[in-house]
């Protein structure tokens, strides 16, 4: 079976834009990847033409060799916006594996180690009455994993030290008023420095937090150290990594209790081999995963095959059963995610209609100040 084009696929649904990745064949037989790292579009989709010009004409069943030549082939590594073009290329490689095969990707990895894959979802709102409503419904709807981002939404400026203080007064009343049996799970999204990250972090821990996520930017990973040996609170990262080699010192040094993998940045090659290296040292996987059908379909198929899964991120807690474009994807209910129980990924796209439908463009992500006018990360 011969790659005979890589087709990037912008594609818009009524809840959200995902860049896929579509790899042809000469048996007529397609799989579907997707990108994670879509901030500099223009960026990715050279990218994946460069890709392409290399692996197409190439066996598609050789998908270890393909990841090697796509992520060494030229010479400096794919990482970044590169790595994650590789990842999607690479899911829709384990995708047509398991559609040649006709058995589910999770057969393919192992089997099954779980029934379903716990899964979290994301609390909106913007003030406590409006965060404590919605929470209300997400449980009865079986959510009990609930996620709450580190914000400082009152004000067009951001001010870590304010942000703080505001988060850490939502984050205990969330608690207070939601008791014990909900799991809150916190994203600092990489908006804090090391001085504000430990006053965070250590405020937060009477409150009891699943997690908190991204607490330090990833540009030195060596910061968690410091912040590892000030708190005891668990702590989540990863999600802006592509390979294992970046992975290394958070796993090696037990910076982490939860290795925030995403599918669509490193690809199931990749990312199986990451959380074999976290279970050799007691690391969860909690899988990041704020995109499409196709990483929520791949993330839920190696959490199924993995013993050390936590928590997938799941930011629609009702899946894409109101998607004309989705024609079939993973199941998403009360906190689970299960998939389906189709060949390879078990998502099907109408791709006629979604090229009809496909973005001009991308929209670019948030951006922040501080009062001061200084960029700081969103």
């Amino acid at each position: 079976m011969k790659i005979t084009r890589i087709e990037p696929l912008p594609i818009q649904t009524r809840n959200g834009s995902y860049l896929l990745v579509v790899v042809h064949t000469d048996e007529g037989l397609h799989g579907l990847g997707e990108v994670g790292m879509r901030s500099r579009p223009e960026a990715v989709l050279g990218a994946l033409r460069d890709l392409a010009s290399i692996i197409t004409g190439m066996d598609a069943t050789r998908i270890e060799h393909l990841w090697q030549l796509l992520h060494r082939g030229g010479f400096f590594p794919a990482r970044g916006d590169i790595g994650a073009a590789v990842a999607a290329i690479d899911i829709a490689l384990w995708d047509l594996r398991g559609k040649t095969l006709g058995i589910p990707l999770y057969d393919l990895l192992g089997g099954r180690s779980r029934d379903h894959v716990p899964a979290y979802v994301h609390l909106p709102g913007r003030d406590l009455p409006e965060q404590l409503a919605n929470a209300q419904r997400l449980i009865e709807q079986g959510w009990t994993n609930l996620r709450v981002e580190l914000t400082d939404r009152a004000h067009p400026e951001f001010e870590p030290r304010r942000a703080v203080r505001t988060t850490l007064a939502r984050v205990h009343d969330l608690r207070d008023r939601l008791g014990d049996d909900v799991e809150l799970l916190i994203d600092v999204h990489t908006r804090l420095d090391p001085a504000e990250a430990v006053v965070f972090c250590r405020e937060v821990e009477a409150a009891r937090p699943y997690f908190v996520e991204d607490p330090l930017r990833a540009e030195n990973l060596d910061a968690y150290r410091m912040l590892r040996h000030r708190t005891g609170v668990p702590l989540a990262a990863g999600e802006q990594l592509t390979t294992k080699w970046e992975f290394r010192p958070l796993i090696e040094g037990d910076l982490v209790d939860h290795a925030r993998i995403d599918l669509a940045n490193t690809g199931i090659t990749e990312g199986r081999k990451i959380a074999a290296m976290c279970e050799a040292h007691h690391i969860k996987i909690a899988t990041h995963n704020p995109l499409g059908p196709v990483c929520t379909a791949a993330s839920a198929h190696l959490n199924l095959s993995l013993p050390n899964v936590s928590l997938q991120e799941q930011a629609r807690p009702r899946g894409w059963d109101d998607e004309d474009l989705v024609i079939a994807g993973p199941h998403v209910a009360g906190g689970t995610v299960v998939p389906a129980g189709l060949p390879g990924l078990g998502v099907e796209i109408d791709l006629a209609a979604a090229r009809r439908a496909a973005p001009t463009t991308m929209r670019p992500p948030p951006r922040l100040r501080r009062a001061d006018g200084s960029f700081t990360n969103w």
